[in-house]
């Protein structure tokens, strides 16, 4: 038994026809616009599962650079301080053994004091060194001032810092602590001063020379040289980390260049193929209207004349 077909059949199936040429030219004529070929999740769900995933991994990437870049502006700035430190210790040895010699007057020995005064004052000074509003020396307290001068009965070698360590994530369970504690460079304060806190040598030095003994101010070379040992150690710590977090930074650079080259073979169209594509579907279309035309036309009028 044949099937009959209606006109009403055929108006129906070329409706369908051209409502899906249309669909077909309207998702290629979106993705040119977006440049894009996944604009909504039916338009390929495995792909939009990647592309989430993807997405959510080069934020978490970026959040990471910026720890980086956060993490190297510390210690840089650390490295910096620390050779600040450096360079006065040098200036108290040189006073402290040209004092020491045995052969200048009271007057002499008076000026070199007010100088190591003065460079005492300075170490505070670094002591207290802030980097974007956080004192780099205070640990977890870095909101605090560890050497605060004008808190009563302040004394530099007493002073007791955090020892807190203020940490950066640069990767997924990888975190590079930044911090260096004040008495871990500067020596442990209560309950009793290190031999060689710089602030007791430097009082040490004070006293003996204000007295006149030079051989009780050439006894505290030593002391001087072991903590600009340990100052050397701590800077050569902080270089080491630098090295460690530019090495995370090359490591995070290159991981954005393959997520975001993954990203885009998952979502990012194919402009050549768009065209074609495009091309093609708009011909068919015309075609399609074409034929429809024909098809539909004629009516029974037409063949009773």
């Amino acid at each position: 038994m044949s099937l009959r077909v209606t006109p009403g059949m055929m108006h129906m199936q070329l409706s369908r026809n051209l409502n899906r040429n249309l669909t077909q030219m309207n998702d290629l004529q979106a993705q040119l616009t977006t440049g894009r070929k996944i604009n909504k999740p039916s338009d390929d769900p495995v792909g939009m599962t990647y592309s989430l995933r993807y997405r959510a991994e080069l934020s978490a990437n970026s959040q990471y650079q910026k720890n980086a870049d956060s993490a190297q502006s510390w210690l840089s700035f650390n490295d910096t301080v620390l050779g600040q430190a450096g360079d006065v210790m040098k200036r108290i040895k040189e006073l402290t053994v040209q004092g020491a010699n045995g052969t200048m007057p009271q007057d002499a020995l008076d000026n070199i004091n007010n100088e190591l005064s003065q460079l005492k004052n300075q170490l505070i000074d670094i002591t207290n060194s802030k980097l974007n509003g956080k004192y780099v020396f205070n640990g977890q307290n870095f909101d605090k001032m560890p050497y605060d001068q004008n808190a009563a009965g302040f004394d530099a070698k007493q002073v007791v810092t955090d020892t807190g360590d203020v940490s950066y994530a640069v990767g997924v369970g990888v975190t590079i602590p930044v911090n260096i504690s004040g008495n871990e460079i500067f020596g442990n304060g209560n309950p009793t001063p290190e031999v060689d806190n710089v602030f007791t040598v430097i009082d040490n030095i004070i006293s003996n020379f204000a007295a006149g003994n030079h051989t009780g101010a050439s006894a505290q070379i030593a002391n001087l040289e072991s903590r600009t040992s340990k100052i050397l150690n701590a800077r050569s710590e902080v270089g080491a980390k630098v090295n460690r977090v530019e090495l995370m930074q090359n490591r995070l650079s290159d991981l954005e260049i393959n997520l975001t080259d993954m990203q885009s073979k998952t979502e990012d169209a194919d402009f050549d193929k768009l065209l074609v594509d495009s091309k093609i579907n708009e011909n068919i279309y015309q075609a399609s209207l074409s034929v429809g035309a024909k098809v539909i036309t004629p009516t029974l009028v037409d063949f009773l004349r």
